[in-house]
């Protein structure tokens, strides 16, 4: 497909270009009802999905069933749609995978009620890869998720089918998740913003709790900073973790000027490309402009953090191989998994003796992590280690050796937020010279959500993102 060929769905419907808070709003106001507008979103929906791909469960006649009373919450009657890898009363949960058949859920997760707390209305699940172990919605035997700037590039993961809808106007946010990177990826291959919260700030899935790290996250991908932090603040509503300062409402910039650390190359050895390098650079002085005291920073960690996350990545993968049948019925096959989670679950197969300290380090890395904040508020790197890549390069049909060298040093700034446990924002400041979005990726100690989003707000009014509606 050409360059700069974006598919979108925007148009002068109830939804028209406004973010989640705009069209709540505007139901509340009585311009609009929430079931035109949810009716407007399955219209965009159908409009862009043999292209995009996005979608996995529709779930659109009990959605607009549910639109006729949305009840309460920040974004009542507000199209959304949750990620496939939390339960959905009566929707099946298929994690991505073509391993097993998954049944219809009983329940709600209590992650899915914490989300759906605010009142927003779900049009069905949004598509991951398999089991969420990759940095690209690709399967191998089955249509990707396709970006909407440009449909020949990866969506990014593993909450690309949840970012490619919102990206391409179908809904104003979506649920997503984070373990490794994936709402901050998808969010900055995808021209979003993208929090991930400090690990405790929302409710766990029930995986989430079993997990002897807890990596993952559940949060948002939104279009606009407004939209995150009202969701962040009514989630706080639902469930508040004492042990965490409360973020409380944020609705603009703060006025203290941060100190800002810059970190360009990661713990991989493989240095950032020139195009992302170029994008932090142009942050780092956007900072300086705003009066922040911007100064480059070490790395808190070396290559052996990276080996320990790979061996994580890799046991994750053993105990779905291992315990699939328990976890997700009788039909589950590991032979019928995908390259990445076979080839992960050797990996860690090969090195499953060392679990006791490979665990033992990556909870250390939590104090390594903060003691960074003690010298800075926020640290600036890359979201990646370089630009979204074309379709096929993640594929998980090619050799594993390969793809996982190639998800490594993709994903390379990402994971320690996830196993340190600390909150990370994405936002889309930049572009390539192919007209992608390029993000830049914010840092925080532990509960300092509120710094992030107010240095969200200041960069979003100094320069506003390219929006995929406007003229490339």
């Amino acid at each position: 497909m050409a360059e700069n060929q974006r598919i979108h769905a925007f148009r002068d419907d109830a939804l028209g270009d406004l973010d989640a808070t705009g069209v709540a709003a505007r139901i509340a106001s009585g311009e609009v009802s929430a079931r035109e507008v949810v009716q407007a979103s399955i219209d965009r929906a159908e409009s862009v999905q043999a292209t995009v791909n996005g979608i996995q469960v529709r779930d659109f006649e009990r959605a607009l069933r549910r639109s006729d009373a949305p009840g309460d919450g920040v974004f009542a009657g507000v199209p959304t749609i949750v990620k496939d890898n939390i339960d959905v009363a009566g929707l099946p949960s298929g994690h991505g995978s073509a391993a097993f058949t998954p049944a219809r859920a009983v329940r709600n997760s209590a992650a899915a009620d914490q989300f759906l707390s605010t009142g927003a209305v779900s049009i069905g699940k949004s598509r991951l890869p398999e089991f969420g172990f990759s940095a690209s919605t690709e399967y191998a035997d089955a249509d990707p998720v396709r970006n909407p700037w440009n449909p020949d590039y990866s969506s990014g993961a593993s909450s690309g089918g949840s970012a490619a809808l919102v990206a391409a106007g179908v809904l104003p946010l979506a649920h997503a998740n984070d373990g490794g990177g994936s709402i901050r990826i998808p969010a900055a291959a995808c021209g979003l913003v993208g929090l991930k919260p400090t690990r405790g700030r929302t409710v766990p899935d029930a995986t989430d709790r079993t997990m002897p790290i807890r990596i993952v996250t559940q949060g948002v991908v939104t279009r606009s900073v407004r939209d995150s932090a009202r969701y962040y603040a009514a989630a706080e509503a639902h469930h508040r973790n004492p042990k965490l300062p409360p973020i409380r409402l944020v609705e603009g910039p703060g006025s203290a000027r941060l100190r800002i650390g810059v970190i360009v190359d990661s713990v991989t050895g493989v240095p950032t490309d020139d195009e992302t390098r170029k994008a932090v650079a142009a942050t780092a002085d956007l900072l300086d402009q705003l009066g922040h005291h911007v100064e480059e920073a070490a790395l808190p960690v070396g290559e052996a953090f990276m080996r320990d996350f790979k061996m994580y990545w890799g046991f994750l993968s053993f105990a779905i191989l291992a315990g699939g049948k328990r976890m997700f019925g009788p039909t589950f096959d590991a032979a019928k998994t995908d390259n990445l989670s076979r080839g992960l679950d050797a990996v860690y197969r090969r090195h499953m003796v060392e679990t006791p300290r490979m665990l033992y380090r990556l909870r250390r890395s939590a104090r390594v992590y903060s003691r960074m904040f003690q010298q800075y508020d926020v640290v600036l790197s890359p979201v990646l280690g370089h630009t979204t890549p074309k379709l096929g390069f993640l594929s998980p049909a090619q050799d594993f050796d390969t793809l996982f060298e190639r998800l490594v040093t993709y994903a390379s700034f990402t994971p320690l937020n996830n196993a340190a446990g600390g909150p990370a924002i994405s936002l889309p400041l930049h572009q390539t010279s192919t007209g992608l979005p390029l993000a830049s990726h914010f840092s925080a100690n532990h509960g300092d959500e509120r710094t992030l989003l107010e240095l969200a707000f200041e960069l979003e009014a100094a320069n506003p993102w390219a929006r995929i509606q406007d003229p490339a």
